[in-house]
């Protein structure tokens, strides 16, 4: 894969961008600090911006690392952000990247999510010149795998009681395209 480190990415109606410390107060109020929107995610919703801020200041200080891919979801229209994707990890061995994506609950069911995570597919592809994009969700998330089916991912299938959550132990739906499947 070619690493280039989180780069601006615009959107239709979204600016995917790096965190700045301007960013800690939204984050919380929009998302980090929503019971709601943490429901089906591994880390517990933060109980002040603290928490928020100590998150976003290590994410600022990874920036310098050409492999650290973590993007503030920015309607243009409100210029704050209301989530965050990045690619959590990827393999040089497959020549994959896996997402992860959150957003705070006021802003589901708008397209944004799924504006998203169409952007970073491509740029996974034309950009890192990665062959394959994967992501998961706990089943009980529904409408985290339509994003995905939204995106032209395919369901792979679920593994058993593979993944954890704010809900326990869980079952987790794998998804994925390959650069060959891939329509700009």
């Amino acid at each position: 894969m070619h690493h280039v480190g989180t780069q601006t990415i615009i959107t239709k109606r979204l600016i995917l961008r790096r965190f700045t410390n301007e960013d800690i107060e939204p984050a919380f109020r929009n998302w980090t600090g929503d019971s709601l929107t943490t429901t089906f995610l591994r880390w517990q919703t933060h109980r002040d911006s603290s928490v928020t801020r100590k998150v976003v200041t290590d994410w600022i200080g990874h920036y310098v690392e050409p492999a650290f891919y973590q993007w503030a979801i920015v309607p243009k229209e409100t210029g704050e952000p209301i989530g965050t994707i990045s690619f959590t990890s990827a393999n040089e061995k497959t020549n994959s990247v896996h997402v992860g994506y959150c957003i705070g609950s006021r802003y589901w069911h708008q397209g944004y999510t799924s504006e998203a995570l169409a952007a970073l597919i491509a740029f996974a592809f034309t950009t890192l010149e990665a062959g394959r994009v994967e992501a998961m969700h706990d089943p009980a998330n529904r409408y985290s795998g339509k994003v995905m089916e939204k995106c032209g991912m395919r369901h792979e299938g679920t593994l058993r009681k593979a993944d954890w959550s704010n809900r326990g132990i869980v079952d987790a739906a794998v998804y994925g395209i390959l650069r060959e499947e891939f329509r700009d």
